[in-house]
C-alpha cells in the first residue's frame, strides 16, 4: 500500500509534502526574543500539469486518484471472493504472496521489491507555496510559541543540579523550615563555592562586632504541636509542681521538733531537738532519714542479746564465727550442697563453755544457718545463735559490730575469718585464717591451738582483755601464747632449784604477769576441787597448768553425763518441741472458730 499512496501523492496536482529539512522557531528558555523571518524559498521549478489520465505501458488507463474513473462505468466494489487486482488480471493468493507479472510496470517507488527514494522528495516538491494556506499555518505557529507573557513573573535563574553522590539531598527545610533560599551571589560562584545542596541558606547571625556567625536555623515549635502535645505538657507541668511540693512538705515535716513523747534518734544532739535555725533543721532531717534508712542497715533490735544478771551467766563472752571457722560448705552438681565440721569443733565447744558465754555470730541468714547449726550442737553448748539479721550493712559488707550485743566489751572476745566483719572493733577481734574444709590443711588444728590461751584468758580474770589482745598483735596467737607459757614453767622451776628451803624472791603472781599470762591473787589460793596452788607450784606447775588441769577434769565430767544422759536429753526435747506445736495449734484453731462465730453465727 505505501507504494501506491506515495505515488498517488506525486501525481495529485494539489499534494504537497513538507520538506525534512524544514525548521520551526520555538520560545528559547534563556529570554524571549521575536521570531526571525522565514528565509526566502526558492520557487519550484515550472513543470507541465499532468494530464488526468495517462497511458501505461500495456496502454490501459489508470486512476491518478481514489475513487472510480469517470469513464469506467464497471463496478469497483471489492467482494470477498475477488482477490487483490493489479493493473491487470494479477491476483493475490491466498496465501498473501503477490504474484509477480512482467506485463505490468512496477511502481516507481520498487524496482524488484528493493525500494528508492521518493519522487517528492527527491525533486523537493513538498515545499508550501509562498503565500499558501501552509506558510500561512507556519507562521501562526510560530508567532504564537514565540508569544511571551507580559502578566507573568520574571524567570528565574536555573539552579544547579544537585549532588547526588551522597545520596538524595534532603528538602524538609525547603517544604517546613522559616529559612528562604537566597540567590547566590555571583562572586560565590566565580570563587567556587559549593552550591550543589539543595538545602536552603539561612541568613547568617552576626555579632555584636559585625563578623559573621555560623549558620542557624530556627523554627516555631509551637507551629507543629498538637492539642495532644500540649496536653501532655500541661500534665507534666502539673506533675513537676506536685513533686516539688510534696518534696517541701517532706522536709519541712522531718526537720519539725521533737516533742517529748517522741522517740529520739541514736546520735542526735539534744541541744538540735528544739529550734528553727537552718542547721537544726536540718540536723534533725538527717537524724530522721538516717533512723529510716537504718529499718533496712541495722540490726533488728538495739540489744541482741537479753538481760542476764552477773551472777547467772558466765563472766566473759565469746563470739564465734560460723562459716570457714566451725565448718566449710561446697556444692556441686552430683551432690549438691555438703557441710564438713572442723576437726576438735566438740572439744572446743564444750571445753570452753566452762569459761564462757558461747555466741554463734554468722552473716548467713538464721533461716538457713538454724538446721546446720542443731546439727552441730545438738546439746545447745551456743547459747545464743545470731544470723546475718542481726548484723550491719555498711558499704557493702555485712558488719558483726559488737556495740549491739549487750554485753561489756572489756570481757568480749570475737573470733572470726575475715576482718571486715569486725571492723567497727578490731580490739576485740582474733582473726584465724580460713578452714578449707580438707582435714589435711595445717589450719585444721588451728582452733584447737586456741583453746590455751582462751582458756587462760578468761581463768586469770582479766580486767580488760583489749590490751592483752594488744599484746599478741602481729603474731601467732597460739604459738606465741605457748612460747610465752615455756619460759613461765622455765623461770620457776629456775626459782624452785635455787632455794628450795626458803621463800623465793619474787612471787609467783609476778612470774606470771611478766609473761603476759595475768597476775594470781595474793596470799592462799584454792581451786575448785580443793587443791592449793602453792603446793602446785612447788611441784614445778604454773597457774595456767594448774587451771587446765581443773578444766580437763571437768570437761571429761560433762563427757560423762552425756555419754550417759545425753540421747534422754534429746528425747526430751523432741517431746516438748512437739507439745509446743500441738499447744500452738489448739490455739490457731480456737481463733479460726472464733472468728467463724463471728460472721457465721457459731459453730454447732
Amino acid at each position: 500500500m505505501l507504494p501506491r499512496l506515495a505515488l498517488r501523492a506525486v501525481r495529485s496536482p494539489h499534494a504537497r509534502l513538507t520538506p525534512l529539512n524544514a525548521t520551526r522557531t520555538y520560545a528559547s528558555s534563556d529570554r524571549p526574543r521575536k521570531p526571525p523571518p522565514p528565509p526566502p524559498r526558492p520557487a519550484p521549478p515550472s513543470r507541465p500539469r499532468p494530464a488526468d489520465n495517462l497511458p501505461s505501458a500495456s496502454g490501459q488507463v489508470r486512476q491518478t486518484s481514489p475513487g472510480t474513473s469517470i469513464n469506467d462505468t464497471k463496478d469497483q466494489t471489492w467482494k470477498a471472493g475477488d482477490g487483490i487486482k493489479f493493473a491487470g488480471s494479477a491476483q493475490t493468493s491466498i496465501d498473501g504472496t503477490r504474484p509477480v507479472d512482467p506485463s505490468v510496470q512496477q511502481s516507481p517507488l520498487t524496482d524488484n521489491g528493493v525500494g528508492k527514494e521518493p519522487i517528492a522528495q527527491k525533486e523537493d516538491v513538498d515545499q508550501p507555496a509562498e503565500g499558501g494556506l501552509r506558510e500561512k499555518a507556519f507562521e501562526e505557529q510560530a508567532r504564537s510559541e514565540n508569544t511571551v507573557d507580559k502578566d507573568a513573573a520574571p524567570a528565574q535563574p536555573q539552579q544547579p543540579l544537585p549532588d547526588l553522590r551522597q545520596g538524595l539531598p534532603s528538602t524538609f527545610d525547603m517544604e517546613f523550615g522559616s529559612g528562604k533560599m537566597k540567590s547566590t551571589r555571583p562572586s560565590e560562584q566565580d570563587e567556587g563555592v559549593d552550591i550543589s545542596s539543595t538545602t536552603p541558606r539561612t541568613e547568617r547571625s552576626s555579632n555584636s562586632s559585625g563578623e559573621e556567625g555560623s549558620e542557624e536555623r530556627s523554627y516555631d515549635r509551637s507551629a507543629y504541636e498538637t492539642s495532644l502535645d500540649r496536653r501532655r505538657a500541661q500534665m507534666a507541668n502539673y506533675l513537676y509542681t506536685a513533686i516539688l511540693f510534696t518534696a517541701l512538705t517532706g522536709a519541712f515535716y522531718l526537720s519539725r521538733p521533737f516533742s517529748v513523747s517522741d522517740e529520739m534518734p541514736s546520735g542526735l544532739p539534744p541541744s538540735d531537738a528544739e529550734g528553727w535555725s537552718p542547721g537544726k533543721l536540718w540536723t534533725r532531717m538527717r537524724a530522721r532519714l538516717g533512723h529510716q534508712v537504718g529499718y533496712y542497715t541495722e540490726p533488728t533490735f538495739p540489744k541482741l542479746l537479753p538481760e542476764i544478771p552477773a551472777e547467772q551467766r558466765q563472766p566473759y563472752t565469746l563470739v564465734l564465727s560460723l562459716e570457714d571457722l566451725l565448718i566449710h560448705s561446697t556444692w556441686s552438681r552430683d551432690h549438691g550442697y555438703q557441710v564438713a565440721k572442723r576437726p576438735g569443733v566438740d572439744y572446743f565447744l564444750r571445753y570452753l563453755s566452762q569459761y564462757y558465754e558461747l555466741v554463734l555470730f554468722t552473716s548467713v541468714p538464721l533461716s538457713i544457718a538454724d538446721p546446720v547449726i542443731k546439727k552441730l550442737d545438738p546439746y545447745h553448748f551456743i547459747m545464743w545463735p545470731l544470723g546475718r539479721e542481726a548484723t550491719k550493712y555498711e558499704s557493702g559488707t555485712y558488719v558483726k559490730d559488737l556495740s549491739y550485743l549487750n554485753r561489756d566489751l572489756s570481757k568480749t572476745v570475737i573470733v572470726d575469718t575475715v576482718a571486715g566483719h569486725v571492723r567497727n572493733q578490731p580490739e576485740n577481734a582474733v582473726i584465724l585464717p580460713k578452714w578449707t574444709g580438707d582435714v589435711k590443711d595445717p589450719e585444721a588444728g588451728g582452733l584447737v591451738r586456741m583453746i590455751p590461751f582462751l582458756e587462760n584468758l578468761a581463768a586469770m580474770g582479766s580486767e580488760d582483755v583489749r590490751p592483752v589482745l594488744k599484746s599478741f598483735e602481729g603474731k601467732d596467737i597460739a604459738t606465741e601464747f605457748a612460747r610465752r607459757e615455756q619460759a613461765a614453767r622455765e623461770e620457776l622451776a629456775r626459782q624452785n632449784a635455787a632455794d628450795s628451803s626458803r621463800r623465793p624472791r619474787r612471787s609467783l603472781g609476778s612470774i606470771t604477769s611478766a609473761f603476759g599470762l595475768g597476775g594470781a591473787p595474793q596470799g592462799g589460793m584454792v581451786l575448785a576441787d580443793g587443791q592449793s596452788v602453792t603446793a602446785g607450784y612447788a611441784a614445778g606447775k604454773t597457774l595456767s597448768d594448774q587451771i587446765r588441769e581443773q578444766g580437763q577434769k571437768q570437761y571429761e565430767a560433762i563427757e560423762k553425763q552425756i555419754r550417759e544422759h545425753g540421747a534422754e536429753w534429746l528425747r526430751e526435747e523432741e517431746e516438748e518441741q512437739k507439745k509446743a506445736i500441738e499447744a500452738q495449734m489448739k490455739d490457731m484453731k480456737k481463733g479460726a472458730m472464733s472468728f467463724g462465730g463471728l460472721f457465721g453465727g457459731g459453730s454447732k
